[in-house]
């Protein structure tokens, strides 16, 4: 078996990275990966602008309070005053441009309207309350790098300068199929020696949380022809060929032979727990060849896997530059004394004084410790963990972006 970190080293050794950059307006770029660093044509803000509403003044024209001033001016958000009259305030709202021959702006708190005077009670100092031109972004500067996943904060950003679409690189296609005579789907009588196929909403959900374009090939046979027909089928103009079921040793197991007949396998099994079965490889198709990742048929092998391993995969063919998932120091609050030999990914809870709890059943079936859990304790071979000690937590919201 090859180590987690050798096989996922060869994972991403493979993974094609996606050419095609399209265009995609600001407002309907979230989610798509970023084909080129973006740079600000224009200072932000462009212009000194009050911070608050009250009313900008000269400091020079506060030495005695309070001091009352003709308010010579209105300025409101998107307007252009006139240069300050000397011992005048103007009212000022937020956003708005400060005006020539001011140099500070009085909360409208320390402020008594008087008709056409304003009383003020509060002497601020120059610059108080004022947003100066470029402080958040300068002209030229960088503001978006190529390789990230856009997020509305980001796009947002890109329209605070203007930027009204943008450079990504286009969705990748990845084709799913199910193996097992045994898969039904709810809604379907479910006879005796029958489960439902959890896996297909597992990783179609995933793949589409991921900005994946899914094309889903539904379920296949338990039978090497039809695995190898699925194959061929599923191989097309798609990126990545991802299945779950059929790659363990058994005699109903065909997905590693048919990969084999229809392609080469480069990769097979590996020392993680859960879901050492995992298949790699390449399916060749009209002179081309055509990504191949089959992993296990158990729901919370499939689940782990996809997160460590396909995750990571698909992220570089996406271009995204940062492919590791943040993980933390977390106490442990319990005892796992019997190690497995293989790299363990246990299921958890992390609890709001910094410890971490474990799901009592860490079995491969048991996709609730999936569901209670938000996120994996990644714990090295043979190591023993004790209540109080410090383990390397992956929160589910670092895995599933």
């Amino acid at each position: 078996m090859l180590s987690f970190e050798l096989a996922l080293a060869r994972l991403l050794a493979g993974a094609p990275a996606v050419a095609e950059v399209c265009s995609r307006p600001t407002l309907a770029a979230v989610g798509r990966v970023l084909a080129a660093a973006q740079r600000s044509a224009l200072d932000a803000p462009p212009l000194d602008n009050s911070a608050m509403d009250g009313y900008a003044v000269a400091v020079a024209d506060l030495s005695e309070l309070p001091a009352k001033l003709p308010v010579s001016q209105r300025i409101a958000a998107g307007s252009i005053g006139c240069r300050l009259l000397p011992g005048t305030a103007a009212r000022i709202f937020t956003g708005a441009p400060i005006p020539a021959g001011a140099d500070a702006v009085v909360m409208q708190e320390y402020c008594q309207p008087l008709a056409a005077e304003v009383l003020i009670g509060h002497r601020p100092a120059a610059g108080d309350h004022i947003r100066r031109a470029g402080s958040d972004i300068a002209a030229g500067s960088e503001i978006l790098a190529a390789g990230q996943r856009l997020r509305p904060q980001d796009t947002a950003l890109a329209a605070s300068v203007g930027i009204a679409s943008l450079p990504v690189f286009r969705r990748l296609r990845v084709a799913v199929f199910f193996t097992g005579d045994e898969l039904r789907m709810p809604g379907e009588a479910l006879p005796a020696g029958s489960i439902y196929n959890a896996n297909r909403f597992l990783l179609r959900g995933l793949l589409e949380q991921l900005g994946c374009e899914v094309r889903d090939h539904g379920q296949v046979a338990d039978d090497l022809a039809a695995t190898r027909q699925a194959l061929r089928e599923a191989a097309g103009d798609n990126d990545l060929i991802l299945t779950s079921g059929g790659v363990s040793v058994g005699e109903e197991d065909h997905v590693r032979a048919a990969v084999e007949a229809e392609g080469r396998l480069e990769m097979w099994q590996i020392a993680i727990k859960p879901g050492k079965p995992l298949a790699f490889g390449q399916v060749a198709a009209a002179g081309r060849e055509v990504a191949f990742i089959g992993l296990p048929g158990n729901p919370v092998s499939s689940f782990v896997t996809f997160l460590m391993l396909v995750r990571p995969f698909l992220l570089k063919m996406q271009g995204v530059a940062r492919l590791a998932p943040a993980s933390y120091p977390l106490r442990a609050d319990f005892d796992w004394l019997r190690p497995d030999a293989r790299r363990e990914f246990l299921r958890a809870r992390s609890t709001v004084d910094g410890g971490v709890a474990l799901f009592p059943q860490q079995g491969s079936g048991v996709l609730t410790s999936a569901v209670w859990g938000d996120g994996l304790i990644d714990n090295p071979p043979r190591q023993i963990i004790r209540r109080g000690d410090t383990v390397r937590f992956a929160p589910f919201s670092e895995l599933l972006a």
